[in-house]
């Protein structure tokens, strides 16, 4: 392994082939010419490192591999003491390669997610039990996941409103998902019962722009506020419809792996988890508008 790695070092000048067949060991003293300075260049540029520290077991622990390298011991130890060298020397070549592999990860995640939007499509846009802002039959489709008691979906509702009114194609779904305990359960209890009276959106933005103490009083008091019988409301919070509603946005956002509120997943193109700006969220709904 060790002396793949330095062949394609040696040879970085040259069109690089990485086919296994064109590994081969060179000799040792090619490495004697500004080897630090090539290493650390050529740990930057395979950005690996679970690579290295599997350059390093192999080189340092693995003495029944010796028959396949060229390398006496001596010279084995020699290469595992430069690696060791360049990152004490410049500790930047392993966090470069520890956030290219974050980056990487990312990717894979946000890729595995949209692989998964693409297949359940009407899981995520099609519930009749979500409400839906901006256009129902519109062709640009948003979901949001939000917790009624995060300050962040709080703060963004009014950006959804602009976004709704900008793009009249666009259509924008909202999952309540209670992820910040007891409290956030009876809010979204209480939006989604609110939903079976047909205010939604009336009782949510009172509920959720209302900072007194959480509790069932502050619900009744929403519910007056936005013009619904508070008494079926509370009833309804208990009910089977509830229920099962919440129980299946929360097992979605599992599906997913969640990580926070609110998250948006843009068509089948993009995922933006967390706090966003309005600008943002236009210019991710633009790019969607011109991909179709």
């Amino acid at each position: 392994m060790i002396s793949f790695w330095i062949n394609l070092l040696y040879r970085k000048q040259q069109p690089l082939n990485l086919a296994p067949t064109t590994a081969r060991a060179i000799p040792f003293q090619f490495m004697e010419k500004d080897t630090m300075q090539n290493l650390k260049s050529f740990f930057r540029l395979t950005a690996g490192a679970g690579a290295l520290a599997a350059a390093l077991f192999y080189a340092d622990s693995a003495p029944a591999r010796a028959a396949d390298s060229s390398f006496t011991p001596a010279q084995r130890a020699e290469i595992v003491n430069i690696m060791r060298n360049a990152l004490k020397t410049d500790p930047s070549i392993l966090s470069d390669a520890i956030a290219a592999l974050q980056t990487k990860a990312a990717a894979q995640k946000n890729a595995s997610v949209l692989d998964l939007v693409r297949r359940n499509a009407p899981l995520f846009g099609g519930s009749s039990s979500d409400v839906v802002l901006g256009n129902p039959h519109g062709t640009l489709s948003v979901v949001e996941f939000y917790d009624p008691r995060c300050p962040y979906c709080r703060k963004v509702l009014d950006d959804l409103d602009a976004l709704v009114a900008a793009e009249p194609d666009l259509r924008l779904v909202e999952k309540v998902i209670p992820v910040l305990g007891p409290n956030s359960t009876l809010d979204a209890q209480a939006i989604m019962a609110a939903g079976l009276q047909g205010k939604y959106i009336p009782f949510q933005k009172i509920l959720m722009a209302d900072s007194s103490a959480p509790g069932m009083d502050r619900i009744r008091n929403a519910a007056h506020q936005a013009g619904l019988d508070a008494d079926k409301l509370v009833k309804d919070m208990k009910s089977s419809a509830v229920t099962t509603a919440l129980a299946k946005n929360v097992a979605l956002a599992r599906s997913i792996n969640l990580e926070g509120t609110p998250t948006f997943i843009i068509g089948d193109q993009a995922i933006i988890p967390g706090a966003v700006s309005l600008s943002e969220l236009k210019a991710a709904v633009e790019k969607l508008k011109n991909s179709h």
